[in-house]
């Protein structure tokens, strides 16, 4: 976890791909509890320190977290979230190169909660909802595909599960039909960037992340 930007009511960080963003069953410390020990710390905050989460990241993704640190922020966030106000854009790198350079994603995704899985679906059907993303094709290299993602709505596992379905499962991604796992057991979809009104200076807040290590992701290291 590295912080990349902070101030009185939101703080962002750029999580790794082992770190989770809330506590799970494998009981390991999950960010928020490591941004409340910081919190705490760095300005001798004594008992309970405030912390929200505004949005969550798959452990096996990486890059930003937004979190808030005031309940004004947290409940301003969750509406723009839930709006679609925040944009965040994210970078995949596949094996098998898109239908097009650019193009519009719809389908419709049902979830199956014992799985931890979601299925895409050409139509509607049911329990499914409707996702949207716009991606593009901005490198390549010998091997891989470096894909840019604009996500247009929020659903479970969504750019996983609907590039999978486009034929261009995310590298690492086994639940998702990509052949062979990473080494360190994450897939290579990163959190690029995001960019939202600060929900209460009204000033545009714009963050992007630095690339997560790895020979992989240094190979599109000269557009980042």
């Amino acid at each position: 976890m590295t912080i990349v930007y902070e101030d009185n009511h939101i703080i962002i960080v750029n999580k790794t791909a082992s770190e989770i963003v809330q506590g799970d069953k494998t009981g390991d410390t999950p960010l928020s509890e490591m941004l409340k020990q910081y919190i705490k710390e760095a300005y001798a905050k004594p008992g309970n320190v405030f912390l929200g989460v505004t949005h969550r990241l798959d452990r096996p993704v990486s890059g930003l977290v937004v979190f808030a640190k005031t309940s004004k922020a947290l409940s301003r966030l969750n509406d723009m979230f839930r709006n679609g106000e925040v944009r965040k854009t994210y970078w995949a790198i596949v094996k098998q190169c898109p239908p097009a350079e650019e193009g519009e994603l719809v389908h419709y995704l049902v979830r199956n909660e014992k799985q931890n899985k979601s299925y895409a679906y050409d139509r509607e059907v049911k329990d499914s909802k409707k996702a949207v993303l716009h991606y593009k094709l901005i490198d390549r290299s010998e091997n891989y595909y470096l894909v840019e993602v604009d996500l247009k709505t929020g659903r479970h596992h969504q750019i996983r599960c609907q590039l999978a379905k486009a034929g261009c499962p995310i590298k690492g991604d086994l639940k998702y039909g990509f052949p062979r796992s990473n080494p360190d057991g994450s897939i290579c979809l990163h959190a690029r960037t995001v960019s939202f009104i600060h929900p209460v200076s009204k000033k545009l807040i714009e963050v992007t992340a630095p690339l997560p290590e790895g020979n992989l992701w240094k190979a599109f290291q000269t557009i980042g």
